[in-house]
């Protein structure tokens, strides 16, 4: 039997889920490909699992094809109904045992601490007990829920035995990332809070041990884009250029979207300018009804990713009024940066979290929740910037947002790891 040379296995909720998280598994996946890697799988969920889940998805029949070399594994869940979400994580935890017994040299990655990472220790654990002797490296990354979600919710409920579990998890991997310097951050300072109740030292350990991985973007989707794919796209939709502010993410309440289709009400550039809502998500009915009577107001569903730049690069301004709430903060925002590579109208974000780290001076800020100073700032973007304004901030916005290009964060990420 013929095994790979080398081999990557990222443990991720890959598409169809809208998430900038399952775009960095995706790229992360191309660049192995081209670094020495010879099998690359996605271990992820069985697509009734992400349905059941009300994760927002992407269109099914539009996912775009992954690299030949490149897998992608939907283990079926092991045991009956009476074994409820366990199921589907020994599926995923007995499909990476049976990877690791094969001879082949294989880093692991994590993305989503819970339930990944545990996935990951279970099965390189369950492999060397069974006698077998994986040359594995494991890396796990933390991305922003782990921390604003997960973590600060044991916190918050005193459930330190939870966060205990978590963080001996988490620092059990040879390396440990963090998707951003906030969430770094973060996760020092959630340790010392464990610390402080429990005995136990993780601030140290993460202190010395967690290093940033930026989000990996796929930048030549972005720049160099056909002006007339654009309009035509713009077409479809009933669309034109510099005639619509474009919000294009998870539609929820922490990114801002009541703030924004309220503050819409009372922009002068209304008569110009629709507000398009692009994305699914746990507030899409509810912004619906908040804009039921507003016929400038549209929504778009069924957005694919080869869509997102072309709709990106003909709005006359993207906004994302992110604000912080007890299970989400912002801490990164992939989709800034993709908006900044793609051009068109300046972003418009709040200073929430991460976000600084991602569009650095190149974005208008509001403050989170002032929805008249995010009315009047998106006026000001499009009524009153001049054409040179404009384009300074897409020069400064577009060299900001190169910093992210997959390849040079992949080696970053995986510096000489099992590369010939």
């Amino acid at each position: 039997m013929t095994h790979p040379s080398r081999r990557l296995v990222i443990v991720v909720r890959a598409d169809p889920v809208i998430c900038g998280h399952s775009g960095e598994a995706r790229n992360l996946a191309e660049v192995a490909l081209t670094r020495g890697f010879d099998d690359v799988r996605l271990l992820t969920w069985p697509i009734p699992a992400l349905q059941a889940a009300g994760l927002p998805l992407k269109p099914l029949d539009r996912l775009l094809p992954y690299s030949p070399g490149i897998t992608v594994e939907r283990p079926e869940p092991v045991g009956d109904y009476r074994v409820p979400d366990g199921r589907h994580l020994a599926g995923l935890t007995g499909r990476l045992v049976e990877l690791l017994m094969e001879p082949v040299p294989t880093v692991c990655l994590s993305m989503y601490l819970v339930p990944h990472a545990t996935v990951v220790a279970d099965a390189v654990t369950a492999a060397r007990a069974a006698g077998f002797a994986p040359d594995v490296l494991t890396v796990a990354k933390a991305v922003g829920s782990d921390v604003t979600n997960v973590i600060r919710s044991c916190l918050r409920d005193g459930r330190h035995g939870a966060a205990i579990a978590l963080f001996t998890t988490f620092l059990s991997n040879d390396r440990v990332v963090a998707v951003s310097e906030y969430t770094r951050d973060e996760i020092v300072a959630s340790a010392a809070e464990v610390d402080a109740q429990c005995g136990t030292r993780f601030a140290e350990q993460c202190r010395e041990r967690v290093t940033i991985s930026y989000p990996p973007i796929d930048v030549s989707a972005y720049i160099d884009l056909d002006e007339a794919a654009v309009d035509a796209a713009l077409a479809r939709r009933g669309l034109r250029r510099n005639e619509y502010v474009l919000y294009l993410s998870r539609v929820s309440r922490a990114k801002g979207i009541y703030d924004l289709i309220t503050a819409y009400e009372y922009m002068r550039c209304r008569p110009q300018a629709k507000l398009v809502v692009a994305g699914t998500g746990p507030a899409l009915e509810q912004a619906r009804a908040l804009a039921a009577d507003d016929d400038r107001i549209v929504f778009l569903t069924d957005v694919d990713d080869a869509e997102k730049p072309l709709l990106m690069r003909g709005c006359a301004a993207y906004a994302l009024p992110t604000r912080p709430e007890p299970d989400f903060v912002e801490t990164f925002g992939i989709a800034l940066t993709e908006k900044m590579l793609a051009g068109g109208g300046p972003v418009i974000t709040t200073l929430t979290g991460g976000t600084g780290e991602a569009v650095d001076n190149a974005a208008i800020i509001v403050e989170p929740g002032d929805v008249h100073g995010l009315a009047a700032a998106i006026d000001r973007v499009v009524l009153d910037l001049s054409a040179a304004e404009r384009a300074d901030l897409e020069r400064r916005a577009r060299a900001h947002a190169m910093a992210f290009e997959r390849a040079a964060v992949f080696d970053a990420l995986f510096p000489g790891a099992l590369r010939s």
